[in-house]
């Protein structure tokens, strides 16, 4: 059988396969060359809208510029007719401060002393006033005292007879008092003791027997002497004391026997 569209010769597989592969590879170059293509395209396009947004940026920038600078000549303007107040007046008185506090704080604290100066003062007069009360109210109930003895008296809260406070009086004149007290205090006693009636001397101690006789009282009492009148006389049932003075010892003279 004869094939007339058969060729004369063989076709060659392996020329037909290099033939395939350099297509391949210049559709492999064109597809890399495309692809290339679309990342400029894309490349361009971000750098047109950054173009694009920093144009926008720079026309605001541009008017926020101009209306600062319009800012800026008014307020320059103004400042031109301004003055500036002085602080040398404020610093003076800040530097005054303190010594102005530290009389203040004097002055009250005067203020808070004479307040309670005058307090105290109020407090002092009513209780002197009070003192004053209480002692004439006691002054009066002294007057109309009974006192036991005649010269006897009370001053200022304290005994007095013969106008002598007690550690001013005798030691007669304070045992004198002690027994008229002690007779005061229990009338129904008939008799007192005594000590240290060598304090009395003869006299003294004859007016102090006659003053106990006259107020019905008998006297039990120490006296250290060495006269008569230590002596104690019973007589009719009764017992009393010599008062007459001793008679005196003879003194020892050089070269007299």
């Amino acid at each position: 059988m004869e094939y007339h569209d058969a060729p004369d010769e063989p076709v060659s597989v392996s020329e037909l396969i290099r033939s395939q592969q350099e297509i391949l590879a210049r559709n492999g170059e064109n597809q890399r060359k495309r692809e290339r293509a679309a990342q400029l395209a894309q490349h361009v396009k971000d750098l047109q809208e950054r173009v694009d947004s920093l144009a926008a940026q720079l026309q605001q920038a541009s008017e926020q510029c101009a209306n600062a600078m319009k800012d800026l000549e008014t307020a320059q303007k103004s400042a031109e007719d301004l003055q500036d107040e002085s602080t040398a007046e404020l610093e003076a008185s800040i530097r005054d401060a303190e010594e102005i506090n530290r009389k203040v704080r004097a002055n009250l604290d005067k203020a808070r002393a004479e307040d309670e100066a005058r307090s105290y003062a109020d407090q002092y007069k009513a209780l002197t006033d009070s003192i004053d009360a209480k002692r004439q109210e006691r002054r009066a109930l002294l007057d109309g005292a009974d006192l036991p003895l005649p010269g006897l008296s009370v001053d200022d809260g304290t005994l007095t007879y013969q106008g002598k406070r007690w550690g001013d009086m005798s030691g007669s004149d304070q045992l004198r008092v002690a027994t008229a007290i002690v007779r005061k205090l229990n009338p129904e006693c008939g008799f007192v003791l005594l000590d240290k009636l060598e304090q009395m001397d003869l006299r003294t101690l004859t007016d102090f027997g006659s003053w106990l006789a006259s107020e019905g009282l008998q006297a039990i009492a120490t006296r250290v002497s060495t006269g008569g009148e230590c002596q104690i006389i019973i007589e009719d049932g009764r017992a009393g004391a010599d008062i007459t003075p001793a008679p005196q010892p003879r003194q020892w003279t050089k070269g007299a026997f």
